[in-house]
């Protein structure tokens, strides 16, 4: 298996997936900002859009995160990262494992562009309403799904750990602590410190 990444951007979470599955896979890092290195075919082939991250696993090309993460758990599944179909849980995973691509990122995006908020307009509703249905999602805890982490974990404990980085959580102390959690993660650990 091979990831295209670069540092700080969301290939992370591919790459945070990978090292909490556990498998061997070989990292190729690839600057996006250089249309030389983006030019690269094999790369091209993993990824059309010349962007990251991008998963290769034999036949497999994938280069969205949540994609790679949903693989990963479900290629993978002795890594006990996604509930198994027909586990009750399993709709509760996918909804929040697809959370991070369908409302934090378009609510950031509004956040940053200054964009007015229109929560029947937008399917993401606004940051205020993404960041509540994050915080009520997670007060069971200390995980998505309770007591389980899971591969939504990755995609969202990424996202906070972005919203932090990027200064705009706010004063948010479910979230914050799920930060902690995450970052406490030894997976999530060895990801950071390559990005």
């Amino acid at each position: 298996m091979k990831l295209y990444w670069c540092p700080k951007t969301r290939a992370v979470r591919a790459l945070w997936m990978l090292e909490e599955a556990g498998v061997p896979f070989e990292l190729v890092r690839i600057d996006i900002r250089d249309e030389t290195a983006k030019s690269d075919p094999a790369f091209r082939e993993a990824s059309p859009l010349g962007k990251v991250p991008a998963l290769v696993d034999g036949a497999v090309r994938i280069n969205d995160s949540g994609a790679i993460c949903a693989y990963v758990a479900d290629q993978y599944p002795q890594a006990g990262l996604a509930p198994a179909i027909g586990d009750p849980n399993r709709g509760a995973y996918l909804q929040w494992l697809m959370f991070t691509n369908s409302n934090i990122e378009p609510a950031m995006m509004e956040k940053f562009s200054k964009i007015p908020p229109s929560r029947s307009a937008h399917g993401w509703g606004d940051y205020d309403s993404m960041l509540a249905a994050l915080r009520s999602g997670l007060q069971k805890g200390p995980w998505i799904l309770g007591e389980r982490f899971c591969a939504a974990d990755v995609m969202l404990g990424s996202a906070v750990y972005f919203l932090s980085m990027f200064k705009i959580l706010g004063d948010e102390p479910v979230l914050a602590a799920y930060l902690e959690r995450c970052s406490a993660r030894p997976a999530m650990q060895r990801a950071t410190a390559r990005a």
